[in-house]
């Protein structure tokens, strides 16, 4: 027994693993106590047996597999993580339980599963349950339909989802095994009991056997809708309710209320397949269905008939069919055939439902008017054809189809249409048919009612009952004001007959539907007693829309009358008064108004009314008055006492005393009687009267305000402005429309009849009378107010300077909202005191407008020719037919909705592959919105759908325009109709990055401005789910941004739920995005509760809305301080107000701001960076400065940050815990990629914030923020972005302490960071910063720094070393004899490496050193020549990034404010490649410089002082003229606020189309590129310039000179202003460096073609067009930054290659330029980045291998590629192999393998010298040479000779030369040099000989002894490109250095006029191949740094002219450059003194 009690010690879980079953039986026994035991469901305890609970299932022993089972059951019931294992186990239970003989252990296994449903995993397991039925095992597949059915039984089909059962019935049904049929029966009924008959359709194809066995069963069920009997974890509630049920014996009531919600949820059609039948329609179907027998075609309509009867069809494109149909329901002569295609229609639309809703618009308009034919097979089929059609789409999208029928002269037509109105209107519910529907339909169907036929009044009478029933009284009686009693009833008779589609008792089902929308407003039909009792209630009942249009309820405060109307509905006035009429007060005889006057009126008073003396009338009118204030309202005969007023002399009266008294008498009556229409009558004539009186205006205007009131504002309004029009006094018309301009403010707009209005304003517009026109436009200003810009269009027809007066008057309005109404609001029952009728009243508004517009029938221009032309196979003619419909559009302005089969066409063209038609076609459905108004809304599905295809287009600006032109469709139609249906989730089902992306940010945009949302939207949840994994980082951003959005109108719940499907990793990273974006999720906009103040922005519906300007919506947004999502509506201008926050304006009106994480991390604030700066500058905050960050430096950073970063993150970065800086710095991580612009604009704060961080102690701050800096650092050298002084001086010092950190790690990081700086930041700029860091106490990093320096000289050679190389390299050597060695070894490394960059000279700068230290310097030297790779592997290694040279910065100073303008000329300098700066520059000079690099100021302001000086000495006979002032480097930024946006806008013109404008814009931009000063203004929009240009030769080469109707001269002239301007700019480095590789390879391809177009040749001043252009190109290729434009070459060589359509003559031209390139690179390479131009050579070997280019026809390509590589081997050696960094795969082409071939070439030529220079040197000859090139190699071995720095170099070369090939004659050369020059070569070559074959050689790095006699052999500064290498240098010096100041003149504007009279140079220069300006020109890089080289080359030579050297160069100045030179040195003297 020991086996048993070794177990027995062992814990459950070990005991449940055991081997032993035993132990397993034990271990599951004790399992189960313990988990019966534990009382918390999330104890750790639970974890321990996640991975064993399928184990327990699956136990291979019976007896531990039934405790397994128990054990397994009460886990899963009681552990919160059971869920976790749901799918493992569930598989378990099928496989091995089910299969099992024990019942108990099936029960158990039922039991597990019914278990995981009930914790909320039902999906996995009927999943499992599903699979289970495939088993090959009939126990398994009963076992399996038992759970299913059990499951269903329990829960209900609401959680056990029944399509997936329903699916695999009919095959259960076919199973060989009885048990199992007999199982799937009982599953059957079971389902049956749940949904009835839908499940009828899915099972009609099973034997008819079981067919009727299970209906037998199935009328056995009980009648009574089944309940749900077990309930999940999260229905507890519905539990308890259950159970009280239970408990109270019975389901009282509460199971009605579920049935009803269960049983409609199923619905067949979902149950059912989908069909596909377009492929299997027969193939010759669409000719038979155009033969002309009919039974072909009925053969033809037959086979489609039995394909649609198919009850579920699947989507497709079923344009084609539909048409055909229609085409036979329409044309067809034969009958039958028209019904049996009517019967094919039904058919499609049954089986399509939704998806057919696109068609309905083609096919509604012609069954109706089909419905002329009488046969009643016909009718009928037509009947079933459009309520099958009606049921796919929505009344609203058909409703304009209709109504044009109704007017239809034939009977029956208008009889089918009412009935068919009826019978749509049945499947109405309130909601879905609004008062904007009824009110068309009802008018229509009023005029039926009153037809001559009797059915169609029989039709109309059913069709408006139907309306009464569905939409109830209280909407529809407004319509019904005008119609008899008779009529009236018999409308009432047949509401009542109707039943509707939902909800089949009459009844109830009517009455429930009325009474929801009546719920909570005031009954409609009251007396005038109950209107005053429910006036306040009606006003409290905010947002509640629909109230009804009792506000028009004309008065129903005419006392004695109103009562009797009240039945009729108490006169209710639509919104046009003259559409309804008002049931008047009757009109009262003169003497009944006598005797009711008399009752209420004193005596005197009637007496004294017609009195001849005006004093009694005046007293008779106090005494009136009085009486009139003391009645009450009730008593008051208002008729009787205006018609005493309006007795004689009435209106006539003289005296005005009187008169006013009399008018203010009319206003009391109005304000405090029941004041009728009637009696407004008998007064308003006379008040429009004497409106315009002087002195009884007012009194007049106060009366009618008040008559308004009473009787509304609308009536009122319209007969005052028509009296006024009747009449011809100008005043009075204006007064009144200035009367009419304050009422609609006071008031409000509704009910207002706008068409009215608008006639009479043009009658006023066009008065001859200016106050009348002034008074109109104030008026239409108003209404814009309203209105918003529809109104615009009624005035489009006039005068344009009537217009311009209109439009002035709009834009006055634009910002303002119409403000809240003041009257009219408290009196009227139920009325305009509602909020929510007004509200409704103003919906109208908008489309009011848009209706009244007259519309145009354009389908008639729609012929079948242009469609044709539309889809022509030409894309010219495509283009043609499309320019057609644009201009159909224009002329027609406002269109119907019919456009016949242009919709079809269009659709087409959105997928041409043309893309220029694509977005021509997007812009022609963007005029259609605009045009058709609303009515676009039934083309959604046809037109709408295929533009947001268009949203997956490859091409930005394609996708721009289809989201354009989506919103402006949404703008017309709202967002309902894209939500409905499949079509959208559809979209974005399609996996197509740019699609998700455009669409899910569409969707952000939208979704939170709409109240409600239609449940299609759910359809789009798990593509939404699929978004948020997709692989591209945009769509998942997207994806993100728009959870919340669709969280908030679906719910959390059922969002949740969706996620069931996804696999168990991606479900819980759902489930935690979803946990993220319910907390941020924003509310639903609220119905605006104030909807009357502010009709444009909040109470409209978004087609009205967006039509108003977006400014107002801006406006009124200030008004509110709560953001109301609503406002996004208008193209989300009050959101865009936020800037960068984007979407957080809707998103949270419920949280509080910071707890929201989806915005940006970092807000772009304009200018902010900018403003800080000069904050700093000007002291008015603490300078960054200090040794450790004192508490107001955070404090201060901290308030920056406020503005500009988003406030969680500043919570996280300024807290106190350090795990907070880490959760900052992973978020700005994130971020990083997605929001480039705003880190760039918060750069400085960001790198502040950094340098705190730098003060903390904690390692993984550090670490991360390192890391970030990284990542921060290559993005900005991606974007080309340029450290600005303030941000490098906040930062770089704090980063140097870094590198003084003890751990390893941090240093390699901050060096790799300091080694990415110097791409953003000039290297001669960080060598100060880094040179400071050499002083610091920290020794490690004093190491560190000389260890950086050194590798900075070597990566960019000596000018680097700041201020001077001598003063850098003392500071260096100071430190060879620090106390550290770690110290004085890096010292000494770092001369060395100076020493291998400069030679010998690095002891002539360092000075004077101690013996000790020298001998070290010196030791370290030899060693180092003793191996001279290991130094530069090593920083080879750690400096990959170094190789790019600073060069590639220049291009990006348009980035950098105007400080940093220096640096632009340190960089020139440092890339210049000069290192003659050698010396100490003499004071005079050097001060001279600074100012002109620093002081801008002094040099703009006292430049023009120079015109004083004559220096007619220096320069003969100089003409001087006005210098155009202009500073060095004028402050960029200042010019660039002003001027930036001008330059775009010009920019933007040099690409248009017209020549003119073109020619203009080109000419402005010229102006600026000729004044230099203004010049720089163009820094930073050079590419965008570009672009335009070769976008403009573009234009001219496919268009203007194709065009025959131009005239030649024209593209001549722009031709030559397109070549000037480019000259011009590229004659200006700085700027040309700016253009940018793609730019300049578009640009080439430009002037390229344009070279080669021989249409250019023909033209007159062609030739010369193009020898500017060849001029041009060489310029583009010498002043372009080097880098791009070789990249450039590169790419385009390779396009052209490729292309096959490009001409050979396009790649040789192309090759020209490469080779022309190939010979500048020896002047260049050092501003080159050879690893980008490698990536590009590496690119195009992998595209074109050798193998490829060999067969090319010519041998160019490979040749020029062959030179290419050669020249830049010969110029770098071997380094060139470390600089193919960049290249990811160097297999892939044979670049690597080339170059090490080409090095090992040179190599074996050389032999076996190991020294490097000489090497190289040999390596340049090529044995198998011509004689032209060995003339080329020795000409460049005496250039190198003639200049300062490569002379040894030069002359070991010539050494080496001379020896190989000693037959070498080199005369030529030397004959053409001095005899001082001749000389020097032979004893330079002696010397070397003596050296080799003598003493040996001293190894050194640069294989040339150290003699420093040789260092100061002169020469002329401009080193490598200049040809005047071998003169004398002493003579050079001078002349030089005056061409230098001439050009420095020629740029300071001081134009040298006498150009050629310069004295010549001296006979001892040799005559150079170019001239030497040009030469040196060439060189320059920087307007400055000419100046200061020859001023140090100047004093170069000045110095070593007094130095005698042992080699005999001694003192060969003559006497007479001396002169000069002093005489130069005094002019310079006097220039300074005089700026000073």
């Amino acid at each position: 027994m020991g086996d048993d009690s070794e177990w027995i010690k062992l814990s459950i879980d070990q005991k449940c693993e055991h081997k032993l079953w035993k132990a397993r039986v034990n271990g599951y026994e004790e399992a189960l106590k313990l988990f019966q035991k534990i009382e918390d469901e999330k104890s750790p305890e639970w974890s321990k047996y996640l991975g064993l609970i399928k184990k327990f299932v699956t136990d291979s022993n019976a007896v531990a597999q039934l405790k397994g089972l128990e054990a397994a059951l009460a886990y899963v019931e009681n552990a919160h993580v059971a869920g976790k294992t749901t799918g493992e186990v569930i598989s378990g239970v099928v496989n091995k339980v089910f299969n099992q003989p024990k019942a108990r252990a099936k029960e158990f296994g039922i039991d597990i599963c019914l278990m995981y449903i009930e914790i909320e995993k039902g999906e996995p397991v009927q999943e499992e349950l599903l699979k289970g039925l495939d088993n090959k095992n009939p126990k398994i597949i009963v076992a399996c339909i038992e759970t299913l059915r059990k499951a269903l039984s329990e829960f209900g089909s609401k959680i056990i989802s029944l399509k997936p059962i329903i699916k695999v019935l009919p095959k259960l049904f076919e199973s060989r095994e009885k048990a199992v049929r007999d199982e799937a029966k009982l599953l059957a009924v079971e389902i049956y009991r749940w949904i009835r008959d839908a499940l009828r359709p899915p099972l009609q194809n099973i034997n008819s056997v079981q067919l009727k066995e299970l209906e037998e069963e199935w009328v056995k069920l009980p009648p009574a809708a089944p309940k749900q009997t077990r309930f999940l974890r999260s229905q507890q509630e519905l539990k308890a309710k259950f159970e009280q049920q239970q408990a109270a014996g019975g389901d009282a009531d509460g199971g009605g209320d579920d049935g009803d919600e269960v049983v409609p949820q199923v619905d067949a059609y979902e149950l059912l397949e989908a069909v596909e039948i377009l492929s299997k329609l027969p193939k010759d179907f669409y000719d038979k269905i155009e033969a002309k027998k009919w039974q072909e075609r009925k053969e033809a309509l037959e086979a489609v008939e039995m394909l649609v009867k198919n009850p579920k069809l699947e989507a497709g494109d079923y344009a084609d069919m539909v048409k055909v149909l229609k085409k036979v329901v329409g044309k067809d002569t034969n009958v039958m055939l028209v019904a049996l295609a009517a019967k094919c229609l039904a058919g499609l639309a049954t089986g399509l439902r939704k998806k057919f809703g696109q068609y309905a618009g083609q096919v509604v308009p012609t069954i109706l008017e089909k419905f002329k034919e009488k046969k009643p097979q016909v009718v009928q089929a037509l009947q079933e054809a459009i309520d099958a059609i009606f049921l796919t789409t929505t009344l609203q999208n058909i409703s304009e189809d209709i109504l044009a029928v109704m007017d239809n002269k034939n009977p029956t037509i208008k009889q089918q249409t009412s009935l068919f109105i009826a019978r749509s209107f049945r499947h109405c519910t309130p909601s879905s048919l609004p008062k904007s529907l009824l009110k068309p339909f009802c008018a229509a169907l009023l005029k039926h009612i009153n037809d001559s036929a009797p059915e169609v009044r029989d039709a109309a009478f059913e069709a408006l009952g139907t309306a009464l029933k569905v939409a109830g009284e209280k909407a529809v009686n407004p319509f019904l004001a005008d119609v008899d009693k008779l009529k009236l009833d018999r409308i009432k008779e047949c509401a009542e007959k109707v039943e509707l589609a939902y909800g089949k008792n009459t009844g109830g089902a009517a009455d429930k539907k009325e009474c929801r929308p009546a719920a909570g407003k005031t009954p409609v039909l009251s007396g005038a007693a109950g209107d005053k009792d429910t006036k306040d209630t009606s006003a409290k009942s905010g947002p509640l829309k629909k109230a009804p249009a009792a506000k028009s309820g004309g008065p129903p405060k005419k006392g004695k009358t109103a009562a009797a109307a009240g039945a009729g509905g108490a006169g209710t006035k639509g919104k046009k008064g003259s559409e309804t009429k008002e049931i008047f007060e009757p009109e009262l005889s003169i003497e009944v108004c006598e005797e009711r006057a008399s009752a209420v009126l004193p005596a005197s008073c009637i007496q004294q009314l017609d009195s001849g003396n005006w004093k009694e009338r005046l007293a008779c009118m106090e005494e009136f008055q009085k009486a009139v204030e003391l009645m009450e309202r009730s008593e008051m005969p208002c008729q009787a006492l205006v018609r005493m007023l309006a007795k004689k002399p009435g209106w006539k009266e003289t005296n005005f005393q009187v008169m006013q008294m009399k008018l203010h008498i009319v206003a009391l009556i109005a304000q405090k009687g029941n004041f009728s229409k009637t009696s407004a009558q008998i007064v308003l004539d006379g008040l429009v009267d004497k409106i315009g009186d002087v002195k009884c205006g007012s009194n007049a205007k106060e009366a009618m305000t008040a008559i308004a009131e009473a009787c509304l504002l609308p009536w009122t309004a319209e007969q005052v402005m028509s009296m006024a029009f009747s009449q011809k006094n100008p005043k009075n018309q204006s007064e009144t429309l200035n009367w009419l301009s304050n009422a609609i403010k006071e008031f409000g707009f509704s009910g207002l009849n706008v068409k009215a209005f608008i006639s009479n304003v043009k009658t006023a517009l066009a008065a001859t009378n200016p106050a009348v026109r002034t008074a109109a436009i104030t008026l239409l200003g108003v209404m814009y107010l309203y209105v918003g810009p529809p109104l615009r269009m009624f005035f489009e027809d006039e005068k344009p300077a009537l217009l311009s007066q209109i439009d002035a008057e709009f834009e006055k309005m634009q910002g303002q909202t119409a403000p809240a109404p003041t009257r009219g609001t408290s009196r009227h029952s139920g009325g305009s005191g509602d909020d929510g009728e007004e509200r409704d009243e103003q919906e109208d508004i908008g489309n009011d407008v848009v209706d009244l517009l007259p519309r145009t029938e354009i389908s008639d221009k729609i012929t079948a020719e242009l469609v044709s032309k539309i889809g022509d196979k030409n894309w010219k003619i495509r283009k043609e037919g499309l320019d057609e419909v644009t201009s159909i559009i224009n002329d027609a302005k406002f269109i119907q909705p019919n456009i016949g089969e242009l919709s079809a066409a269009l659709k087409c063209r959105l997928n041409d592959s043309n893309k220029i038609l694509v977005q021509q076609t997007l812009s022609i459905l963007q005029q259609l919105a605009m045009a058709m108004g609303p009515n676009i809304r039934q083309h959604v599905k046809n037109l709408g759908i295929p533009i947001i295809t268009v949203l997956g287009d490859s091409k930005n600006n394609v996708r721009a325009a289809a989201l354009a032109t989506v919103n402006a469709w949404t703008e017309q139609t709202g967002m309902k109709e894209w939500l409905e249906g499949e079509d959208l989730s559809e979209e974005l089902k399609k996996e197509n990055p740019f699609l998700r992306q455009e669409l899910l940010g569409w969707l952000a945009d939208k979704l939170p401005t709409l109240r409600s949302v239609p449940s299609d939207l759910l359809l789009c949840v798990p593509h939404l789910y699929s978004c948020l994994e997709d692989r591209n980082g945009d769509v998942r951003k997207k994806a993100q941004d728009a959870l919340p959005f669709f969280m908030m109108h679906l719910g959390f719940e059922k969002m949740a739920k969706a996620t069931g499907k996804l696999k168990p990793t991606s479900k819980d990273q759902v489930l935690a995005m979803l946990e993220k974006a319910k907390a941020i999720m924003p509310a639903k906009p609220a119905a605006p509760v104030k909807a009357s103040s502010r009709v444009v922005g909040g109470a409209a519906p978004a087609k009205f809305q967006t039509a108003s300007a977006p400014a107002e919506d801006s406006g009124s947004s200030t008004m509110e301080p709560k953001p109301d999502p609503k406002k996004a509506k208008a193209g989300g201008a009050a959101s865009k107000a936020k800037g960068a926050q984007g979407k957080k304006v809707p998103s949270k009106p419920n949280l509080k701001e910071d707890d929201d994480k989806s915005g940006p991390i970092f807000i772009i604030v304009p200018n902010g960076k900018e403003q800080r700066m000069k904050d700093e500058k000007g002291l008015k905050v603490l300078k960054w400065n200090f040794t450790t960050p004192r508490d107001e430096y955070i404090e201060q950073l901290k308030t920056q940050m406020s503005s500009c970063v988003a406030r969680w993150v500043q919570d996280e970065m300024f807290h106190t815990d350090f795990q907070h800086h880490n959760k900052a710095l992973a978020a700005m991580v994130e971020h990083l990629e997605s929001e480039k612009d705003g880190v760039i604009s918060c750069l400085d704060l960001i790198l502040k914030w950094l340098t705190l961080r730098f003060f903390d102690t904690n390692t993984s701050v550090l670490m991360k923020a390192l890391e970030y800096l990284k990542l921060l650092f290559t993005l900005l050298s991606q974007e080309e972005y340029h450290l600005t002084e303030n941000e490098a001086s906040s930062f770089i010092p704090y980063l140097i302490l870094k590198v003084g950190e003890p751990k390893d790690v941090v240093r390699k990081d901050v060096r790799a960071i300091l080694n990415r700086m110097c791409l953003i930041y000039p290297a001669s700029k960080m060598f100060t910063f880094i040179m400071e860091g050499t002083k610091s106490k920290n020794s490690k990093q004093r190491a560190e720094c000389l260890e950086e320096l050194g590798c900075l000289v070597e990566s960019y050679g000596m000018n680097v070393c700041q201020p001077t190389p001598g003063k850098a390299l003392k500071e260096m050597a100071i430190h060879i004899g620090d106390r550290d060695n770690t110290v004085r070894n890096a010292a000494l490394n770092t001369i060395v490496t100076v020493y291998n960059v400069h030679g010998d000279q690095v002891f002539k700068l360092i000075g004077n050193l101690s013996e000790k230290d020298m001998s070290m310097l010196e030791e370290r030297i030899k060693r180092a020549a003793k191996r001279p790779a290991a130094a530069p592997a090593r920083q080879a290694e750690e400096k990959p990034q170094r190789a790019p040279s600073t060069n590639a910065n220049a291009s990006v100073l348009r980035k950098g404010p105007a400080e940093d303008m220096s640096s632009k000329l340190n960089q020139a300098r440092n890339t210049s490649g000069h290192s003659e700066i050698t010396h100490t520059v003499p004071r005079e000079f050097q001060l001279d410089l600074d100012e002109i690099e620093n002081d801008n100021g002094t040099v703009r302001c006292e430049m023009p002082a120079l015109v004083q000086h004559k220096l007619d000495d220096i320069f003969e006979p100089v003409l001087i003229p006005e210098p155009k002032i202009r500073a060095v480097s004028p402050h960029f930024d200042d010019m660039h606020s002003n001027t930036a946006s001008t330059i775009n806008f010009v920019i933007s013109q040099v690409a248009s189309g017209d020549i003119n404008t073109s020619i203009q814009a080109l000419a402005q931009i010229d102006e600026v590129l000729r004044q230099e000063d203004k010049a720089e203004a163009m820094s930073g929009h050079i590419d965008q310039f570009l672009i335009a240009t070769f976008m403009q030769l573009r234009l001219i080469y496919n268009t203007h000179m194709a065009d025959e109707k131009l005239d030649k001269d024209e593209i001549v002239k722009l031709y030559s202003c397109i070549i000037g301007n480019m000259i011009s700019l590229f004659q200006m480095e700085s700027l040309a460096r700016e253009a940018s590789t793609g730019v300049l390879k578009d640009l080439m391809h430009g002037l390229i073609t344009l070279m080669l177009d021989s249409r250019v040749e023909d033209l007159e001043e062609g030739q010369q067009v193009i020898r500017s252009v060849n001029l041009l190109v060489v310029k583009v290729l010498e002043k372009s930054d080097q880098t791009n434009i070789l990249s450039a070459l590169l790419v385009l060589l390779q396009d052209s290659l490729l292309a096959t359509a490009s001409s050979p003559k396009f790649s040789e031209l192309v090759m020209k330029c490469l080779w022309r390139m190939v010979r500048l690179l020896p002047e260049t390479i050092n501003s080159i980045n050879l690893d980008r131009i490698l990536l590009d050579i590496h690119i195009f070997m992998k595209v074109f291998p050798k193998e490829k280019l060999k067969q090319c026809k010519s041998e160019f390509p490979i040749r020029t590629l062959k030179t290419l590589l050669h020249t830049l081997c010969k110029l770098k050696g071997p380094k060139i192999l470390d600089h193919l960094t960049m290249i990811e795969n160097k297999n892939e082409s044979e670049l690597e393998a080339h170059l090490c071939r080409v090095m090992k070439h040179s190599m074996d030529q050389i032999g076996s010298k190991t020294d490097k220079e000489t090497e190289k040197g040999a390596s340049r000859i090529d044995e198998k040479s011509s004689k032209a090139k060995v003339n080329d190699f020795l000409a460049e071995i005496f250039k190198k000779i003639g200049s300062k720095e490569n002379t040894k170099e030069g002359l070991a070369e010539l050494y080496e030369y001379k020896k190989k090939y000693s037959d070498a004659d080199i005369e030529p050369f030397l004959k053409n040099s001095s005899q001082f020059f001749q000389s020097y070569v032979e004893r330079g070559l002696r010397h070397i000989e003596m050296e080799k074959e003598g003493k040996g050689r001293i190894p050194s790095s640069t294989g040339i002894s150290p003699q420093t006699e040789l260092t100061c052999v002169p020469t002329s500064t401009n080193t490598v490109s200049s040809s005047i290498g071998n003169t004398n240098g002493e003579e050079v010096g001078p002349s030089v250095y005056l061409e230098r100041l001439k050009i420095l003149r020629q740029r300071c504007g001081l134009d040298n006029a006498k150009q050629e009279d310069r004295p010549p140079l001296t006979s001892l220069l040799s005559k150079p191949a170019a001239p030497t300006v040009a030469s040196s020109t060439d060189m320059l890089h920087s307007k400055l740094s000419q100046l200061r080289e020859s001023r140090e080359h100047y004093q170069h030579l000045d110095l070593d002219s007094n130095q005698t050297h042992s080699s005999g160069i001694g003192t060969t100045t003559s006497s007479s450059t001396a002169a000069n030179i002093d005489d130069l040195k005094k002019r310079l003297e006097r220039i300074k003194s005089s700026r000073k």
